[in-house]
């Protein structure tokens, strides 16, 4: 006798391939044998079904059993099978009802007392599960998790006893609560806390309205730090599409949080950290940071202490807004649609160009330090400011300026404008669209003519600077993009080969 249970199993992102489980009785000495690449926490799923379903008041088969994980060549891993073997036991043993069963996805891992304990990588299979119209089963703290997908169907039983009761008397079945607004309040860094800096704030504003990267280049204590952290509280919050994009990724590695599933993301690994870890990969392919910044904001702090080769890994991404993972084993394309927030001294000591402080920095050392930041890179980051040290006057004044609460409307206000254009932000947008909403009068394009010989722009870098024009644009509520537009989108890039200085304007 056989039956089979599908499970939807998330594998890093939102799509997640069907794993069957196939049961077969027979007769011979008992034996429970499973197969399919299961690896330790599989195989070991043996002892605790068995405990399970004898705790729970089933019997356990005293035939041989062999339970098939298909496909044969995905590799399993964890937990999250437990339920559905122990249901495709009892189910192939005529315990429970194979017809009822079979309408159920079931994702859990069991206890040896038979209650359902929590698995990661819900989220995933839940979506799967709305999609083909399919009840879910999970454990009762994964619930607020797999109803997070609109019209989802949920039962979160206990223990497998109430489970197999709900099964064979399908009317006593409860299904859990819609979970209330468990958003937490957005707490933010405020925005006037920040004593002048006054264009570093306005490129922070402009970052946030187009999805733009932003690099900050001064002297250590200049605010750099302080000014990246003001900029999540800059940003709107996710939409349903997006927010169950990054939710995949966080609940495929057991980091999904129901309280701030709604909220931008905010990574800023050390200068220490790996390639690995930055864009993803290992023996099991995971999500890295910048898959965990998806539609929000990765910050590097002390950009060049980072090792060269680690950030030359982010040039791909930060381009595509996906990560292509190959690697002997498997091939995996992971998302990374992230705003690359950056601040690095120029120089080691921190004071080169510094007015206050004397650099005691050879050429060849600021050279090398500098080097770290290749020009690929630099020329994939949209804005590039210079962060001085602030006056004494500056800092002595009292608070002024726009605090994040209106920063924030004005940001999404530009933001809707681009979305009612376009369909998207400015930062996003292709060299095709640019062209239809980024064209220049004949005045500007003079301007940006001149512009390209003197900062020796490359097309990417062209593209750049019309992005950010076009955003300045929006933040002003203007249709056309102006000269003024496009001279303070100049301004941001102050790591190129010339400075502004040498346009004839």
């Amino acid at each position: 006798m056989a039956y089979a249970i599908t499970y939807s199993r998330a594998y890093v992102g939102v799509e997640a391939p069907l794993v069957s489980v196939e049961t077969h009785l027979s007769s011979g000495l008992p034996a429970l044998t499973i197969v399919g690449l299961p690896e330790t926490a599989v195989r070991e799923s043996k002892d605790r079904v068995r405990s399970a379903i004898i705790n729970a008041g089933f019997e356990f088969p005293t035939k041989r059993v062999t339970i098939n994980l298909a496909p044969a060549d995905l590799p399993k891993e964890g937990g999250r099978f437990d339920l559905a073997i122990a249901v495709g036991l009892l189910a192939a043993s005529d315990q429970l009802p194979a017809k009822e069963a079979a309408q159920y996805e079931f994702v859990a891992e069991l206890a040896l007392s038979s209650e359902l304990r929590p698995c990661p990588a819900i989220l995933s299979a839940a979506v799967a599960c709305q999609q083909s119209l399919r009840t879910m089963v999970v454990a009762p703290n994964n619930a607020a998790e797999a109803m997070m997908p609109e019209a989802s169907r949920v039962l979160c039983p206990t223990h497998l006893n109430q489970l197999g009761q709900w099964l064979l008397y399908p009317e006593k079945q409860q299904t859990p609560e819609p979970p209330n607004d468990l958003e937490a309040p957005f707490a933010h860094a405020e925005l006037l806390d920040v004593k002048g800096q006054e264009q570093a704030k306005r490129a922070l504003i402009i970052a946030a309205a187009g999805n733009h990267n932003l690099l900050m280049c001064g002297p250590p204590g200049t605010g750099k730090t302080m000014l990246a952290q003001r900029l999540h509280g800059l940003l709107a919050p996710l939409t349903q599409t997006q927010a169950l994009e990054l939710g995949a990724i966080n609940s495929s590695l057991g980091l999904f949080n129901a309280a701030t599933w709604r909220q931008a993301p905010w990574r800023a690994p050390h200068h220490s950290a790996s390639a690995v870890s930055l864009v993803g990969g290992g023996r099991v392919p995971r999500a890295g940071e910048i898959s965990q910044a998806h539609h929000g904001v990765l910050f590097l702090d002390e950009l060049a202490e980072f090792p060269r080769h680690v950030l030359d890994s982010l040039r791909q991404p930060l381009e595509s807004g996906e990560v292509h993972l190959s690697r002997a084993a498997y091939q995996s394309i992971l998302p990374a649609q992230f705003r690359l927030i950056a601040a690095t001294n120029p120089c080691p000591c921190g004071f080169y160009g510094d007015e206050q402080n004397t650099c005691r920095c050879t050429p060849t050392r600021v050279a090398n330090y500098l080097q770290r930041l290749s020009g690929p890179l630099l020329d994939r980051i949209d804005l590039q400011v210079a962060v001085q040290r602030p006056s004494a006057a500056a800092l002595m004044a009292p608070q002024a300026g726009m605090a994040t609460a209106e920063a924030r409307q004005w940001v999404m206000q530009a933001q809707e404008r681009q979305i009612t254009r376009c369909g998207q932000l400015n930062g996003l947008l292709s060299g095709a669209m640019l062209t239809t909403h980024a064209g220049l009068l004949q005045a500007e394009e003079a301007l940006l003519a001149q512009a390209v010989v003197n900062l020796k722009l490359s097309p990417r870098g062209i593209h750049k600077v019309l992005r950010v024009a076009r955003t300045i644009a929006d933040l002003e509520g203007a249709e056309n993009i102006q000269k003024n537009h496009l001279l303070e989108a100049l301004s941001y890039r102050r790591l190129d080969v010339l400075s502004m200085e040498s346009l004839q304007i």
